[in-house]
C-alpha cells in the first residue's frame, strides 16, 4: 500500500497551504484525454463546486470539498484516498450493504440536502452522470491501493471514546461562546460563511446547510472534524471537550429536515448523539 506521505495533505495544514491538492486531474498531464479521463475531471469539478456543477442534486450551498478538505486528500479531514476499495460495505444507518455509488447518493441526499424538491424521480441514482463521475474521481484517488486492504488513515478524524462526553450533558451555550471565539472568523456569527478572497466557508445551519439526516448532524461525528481539521488557521488547537461543545451548539440550530429519517436505524438503536432523530422521536410521542 502506498503510504499517506505524498498522497495526503498533513492534518496540521494551515491557511498558507490549505488549497494544496496532491492529485489534481485538471493539472495532471499524464491523465490523457480519453472519455474516462474526462469523467475523472468532471467528478473533481463536481466535488469542488457541487452546487454549480450538480444543481439538480443540491439544494444547499455546500460542496463535497467543504467537509472532505483538499479535494478529499487531507489527513484527518475525511480523506477519500483508498476509500474505493472498502466498498461494498455495510451501512449501519440504512441497514444494508452500500456500493461506492450508494455512498455518494447518500451524501447528495443528506449532506447536499438533495431531497429538497420532494420528487423521488429527481433523486440521484447509481447511473446518474454526476454520481458516476464522482465515483470515478474517488477510484482515481484510490489507484495503487488494493481493494480490501486496511486504510490506516481512515477513521482518524474521530474523538477517542474515552474523551467523549454524554451528548445530553453538553452545553450549547458554552459551545456558542467557543464558536464565536474560534469559528466565526470564517463561518460568521450567523454560521452562514464569510467571504475570504474567492473562497467562502460552508454554512453550518439553516436552509443552506446539511439536513438533519446527514452524518454531520451527529454531535460526535461533527466534533471529530472540528477537533482535527478546524479552525482552518490552526487545526488541532481545540481540545476534544471544546470540539464537542461547539458541535453541540451547531447541532442545536435549525436545518432542513431529511424526509426519510423514519427508515434509518431500523436494525439498531438510534445513536445517542443523533439529536435530530431523538427530537423527532420525542415529537412523535406527543
Amino acid at each position: 500500500m502506498l503510504p499517506p506521505a505524498g498522497r495526503l495533505i498533513p492534518a496540521s495544514t494551515t491557511m498558507v497551504s490549505a488549497w494544496d491538492i496532491p492529485r489534481n486531474p485538471l493539472a495532471d498531464t499524464t491523465l490523457g484525454n480519453s472519455a474516462h479521463a474526462d469523467q475523472i475531471r468532471r467528478g473533481f469539478m463536481i466535488f469542488m463546486k457541487t452546487p454549480v456543477e450538480a444543481p439538480k442534486f443540491t439544494s444547499n450551498r455546500l460542496s463535497c470539498g467543504n467537509c472532505h478538505l483538499n479535494a478529499g486528500q487531507r489527513e484527518r479531514a475525511l480523506p477519500l484516498v483508498g476509500i474505493a476499495g472498502v466498498f461494498p460495505e455495510f451501512n449501519n444507518r440504512e441497514g444494508r450493504p452500500f456500493s461506492l455509488e450508494d455512498r455518494i447518493i447518500s451524501c447528495f441526499m443528506r449532506s447536499e440536502n438533495g431531497t429538497g424538491s420532494g420528487d423521488s424521480a429527481s433523486y440521484p441514482r447509481p447511473e446518474s452522470e454526476e454520481v458516476a463521475a464522482i465515483a470515478e474521481y474517488i477510484r482515481w484517488l484510490s489507484e495503487g491501493i488494493s481493494p480490501g486492504e486496511r486504510i490506516p488513515w481512515r477513521g482518524q478524524n474521530t474523538i477517542h471514546p474515552d474523551s467523549l462526553i454524554p451528548s445530553g450533558t453538553l452545553d450549547a451555550e458554552r459551545g456558542k461562546t467557543l464558536f464565536r471565539e474560534n469559528c466565526s472568523a470564517c463561518h460568521g456569527e450567523d454560521g452562514q460563511g464569510v467571504e475570504i478572497g474567492d473562497k467562502k466557508a460552508g454554512p453550518l445551519w439553516g436552509p443552506a446547510s446539511w439536513n438533519d439526516g446527514a452524518g454531520a448532524a451527529r454531535i460526535y461525528t461533527l466534533a471529530g472534524i472540528i477537533r482535527y481539521a478546524m479552525p482552518y488557521l490552526n487545526p488541532g488547537c481545540l481540545t476534544s471537550e471544546e470540539a464537542l461543545q461547539i458541535s453541540a451548539y451547531i447541532n442545536s440550530r435549525p436545518r432542513p429536515a431529511y424526509p426519510f429519517k423514519n427508515l434509518d436505524y431500523r436494525r439498531g438503536r438510534i445513536p445517542p448523539d443523533a439529536v435530530y432523530y431523538r427530537s423527532a422521536q420525542e415529537e412523535g410521542r406527543r
